[in-house]
């Protein structure tokens, strides 16, 4: 192939790949927002109906974990729920809800008490387009307060330290969050190599033989047998 031949063949291929990309992202965005939508509204209802009642709240939340696991699987334990529940409380307004944030966005700024520092973390993962790990990452690192803290002139190196602390890349497969693929009722689909796989048997059969307790050991990760001569 000449090289103006292959140089045609690779610009068709870039334009091909961004249509893909982009759809891709349609998707996830639209999967992602849906499932905020129905986390919000799932949370008013619990929120309504318990009201102040805290005692019928909690025999509430362990029927529908029950009811809801039975009927659709994963990620209606009770602990989810009361996040739900959470989520509402702290974003009433449908409105405010954001296309930009996922679920797992939400569920660490329902983390923040304080409505100012959770709105400010909110409000700047949707105009800096952070990533689930770069909003956890400005968190834990006091982001906000170290702002604050910081004098005018050295504001925009603090806001841009998360770019070389946590490169924003593009996830390979959007669909493998957790979240979405208990919201469709997907399971993950992950590739082991050997050693992953050895490793995830071997701390299996190690935590299983700790709970026998006394009388059993665990000699070794690996151990050659040899044949018998």
């Amino acid at each position: 192939m000449n090289n103006e031949l292959s140089t045609l063949h690779d610009g068709t291929y870039g334009r091909v790949r961004d249509t893909v990309l982009t759809a891709k992202n349609k998707v996830y965005a639209a999967v992602n927002f849906a499932m905020v939508e129905a986390y919000w509204e799932i949370g008013k209802e619990i929120a309504e109906s318990i009201g102040d009642r805290a005692e019928y709240g909690k025999g509430l939340i362990k029927y529908l974990s029950e009811r809801l696991s039975a009927e659709f699987g994963k990620g209606f334990d009770e602990s989810t729920l009361r996040k739900m529940r959470k989520f509402y409380t702290l974003f009433p307004i449908r409105d405010s809800l954001s296309p930009e944030l996922s679920w797992t966005h939400y569920r660490m700024l329902i983390r923040i008490e304080n409505a100012e520092r959770r709105d400010y973390y909110a409000n700047e993962s949707i105009e800096c387009g952070w990533t689930v790990r770069q909003l956890e990452r400005q968190i834990n690192s006091f982001y906000y307060d170290r702002l604050i803290a910081t004098q005018e002139s050295g504001k925009e190196s603090v806001k841009n330290e998360i770019y070389t602390t946590e490169p924003q890349n593009a996830p390979s497969y959007l669909l493998k969050d957790p979240y979405i693929l208990e919201f469709l009722d997907l399971k993950e689909n992950r590739d082991y190599h050997e050693l992953e796989l050895e490793q995830e048997l071997i701390d299996k059969l190690q935590d299983f033989l700790l709970e026998l307790g006394k009388g059993f050991s665990f000699v070794a990760r690996q151990k050659r047998h040899y044949p018998l001569l």
